[in-house]
């Protein structure tokens, strides 16, 4: 059994002993606070048409979503109703789920490690940055991760990934990404 008192992840431990003192050297940085480093990791899934005509598919993908991160997912729900897609207010839509600290370490190493290489045709991922130095990404399909099960999946969500860092800009999340062995296209 995992002993959680003395687990440290994998990728948490190469930052503290590798990419801070890269970045501070490639960046020249005075102070060690300025380094960036992950905030917090959010994966959502949305249902669209799916939710609205079956109310147990966000259900379902709250399910998938919670065995992906490791932790409760959280149903999304509609904020107003729209009549044009048969939505209405507080219908659930989606799941969503914030990982931080450990569990975000544990999930961004199997993200790339694991699940980016199970990926049909993969080349890499198109670095798309906000101006405030978070990433976001999409997955068109959540079965490429290790947790689901193929045979069990009654539907194939994609998946979103937004990457919040402490950067203060997007070269500067790039490159504490990149230091993660994120596969950037360019």
């Amino acid at each position: 059994m995992l002993d959680t008192a003395t687990y440290t992840p994998r990728l948490r431990q190469l930052f503290r002993d590798e990419i801070r003192g890269k970045l501070k050297e490639e960046f020249g940085y005075k102070n060690d606070m300025q380094i960036p480093r992950l905030d917090k990791i959010v994966l959502n899934i949305g249902c669209g048409a799916e939710a609205v005509r079956d109310s147990k598919k966000a259900k379902s993908a709250q399910e998938d979503l919670s065995r992906i991160a490791g932790q409760k997912a959280v149903v999304t729900k509609a904020k107003k109703s729209i009549a044009g897609f048969r939505v209405r207010e507080e219908m659930p839509l989606g799941a969503k789920v914030t990982l931080r600290g450990d569990r975000m370490y544990d999930f961004l190493d199997r993200l790339i490690t694991i699940a980016m290489p199970r990926i049909r045709d993969f080349r890499g991922v198109k670095p798309s940055f906000d101006g405030r130095g978070n990433f976001a990404m999409g997955l068109k399909e959540h079965i490429v991760f290790p947790e689901i099960d193929f045979d069990k999946v009654d539907e194939v969500w994609g998946m979103d990934i937004i990457v919040t860092t402490t950067a203060a800009s997007d070269a500067e999340a790039k490159a504490l990404l990149k230091h993660f062995n994120m596969p950037f296209t360019g």
